[in-house]
């Protein structure tokens, strides 16, 4: 099992075994009766994918297989067909547009989320793809954040917009902005600061470089990303609807997903916010961020395919 699908299976192990531990638990030589369906919606919800989501789910399973002798292996079928209904609207791969001289994405997330890792992997993918792309530090508050995303520049051929620690992040990606334009960049990439722990500040300075952007091109941003470590189950809905409030989140990407059981939050997201999931990420290589695909996502977290 290689490729793309392989390293997905292999990182969604953990919530994968949760559940089919779980449900082979519960329906092992059982029928589909009001008891197991009530043990399975609480398994789902403790495997974080979502009290609607779970609902849902199991009503499905209801309407055809109530009261009917039912194995395991038919269970995460239904279930992983079901899910992957649930997630197809929001699997929408990020494309930049040629229409716009650079297409500008905005990265925002918590720190810690993977966010400046994954602007490094997409800046691979895009470069990968022929695409001209350049690279903004805008989380100036870190210097580590500024040295590993030179390090990706590096790594990946893309320039590098930083400035000094500390420096004024708006000043920063309009400066980009602008040699972007004058280079005929496919691709404008800004990292942001993330620190939660003062929302008022963090959201003036997403403003500030939404507005100082929209001076030079006043369709920009035109994407803005929204990083999520999956390793926080829960709370990743806490901090989505931090972002919606502090700016115009238009996508998700969810990393470190190998390193949880808790994947199943993606369809949790997915279920109350319907918002695009572009990417995920199970690993450390650039090649570990792909884009998102339902069926086989839904497949590897019920330990389904070769």
């Amino acid at each position: 099992m290689s490729g793309w699908f392989g390293r997905l299976k292999a990182g969604l192990s953990r919530s994968s075994a949760k559940l089919g531990d779980g449900i082979t638990g519960i329906f092992t030589k059982r029928k589909l009766d009001q008891t197991a369906l009530d043990d399975l919606e609480d398994l789902l919800i403790t495997a974080d994918l979502g009290v609607a989501a779970a609902a849902r789910l199991t009503a499905d399973l209801a309407k055809t297989r109530f009261d009917k002798d039912i194995e395991p292996g038919e269970v995460r079928r239904a279930l992983a067909d079901d899910i992957a209904k649930i997630l197809e609207p929001v699997a929408k791969p990020l494309k930049p547009d040629p229409a716009h001289k650079p297409h500008v994405i905005l990265v925002v997330g918590v720190n810690g989320s993977g966010k400046t890792t994954t602007i490094g992997k997409l800046a691979k993918h895009y470069r990968d793809a022929g695409l001209k792309v350049r690279l903004a530090a805008g989380d100036t508050f870190r210097a580590a954040a500024v040295e590993q995303l030179q390090l990706w520049g590096e790594r990946t051929g893309c320039p590098v917009v930083a400035g000094k620690p500390g420096a004024d992040a708006a000043g920063l990606a309009y400066g980009a902005l602008e040699t972007a334009r004058r280079e005929g960049d496919d691709l404008l990439i800004i990292d942001t600061a993330g620190r939660l722990h003062n929302k008022a500040d963090l959201m003036a300075g997403l403003q500030k470089i939404n507005r100082v952007l929209k001076k030079l091109d006043d369709s920009a941003p035109h994407d803005v990303l929204l990083v999520l470590d999956a390793t926080t189950g829960q709370n990743a809905h806490a901090q989505v609807e931090t972002f919606k409030e502090l700016v115009q989140v238009t996508g998700l990407a969810v990393t470190k997903l190998d390193g949880t059981a808790r994947g199943g939050v993606l369809v949790a997201l997915a279920e109350r916010f319907a918002l695009p999931v572009h990417a995920i990420g199970v690993g450390e290589a650039p090649e570990d961020l792909h884009p998102f695909k339902a069926q086989d996502f839904a497949d590897s977290l019920m330990g389904i395919g070769d």
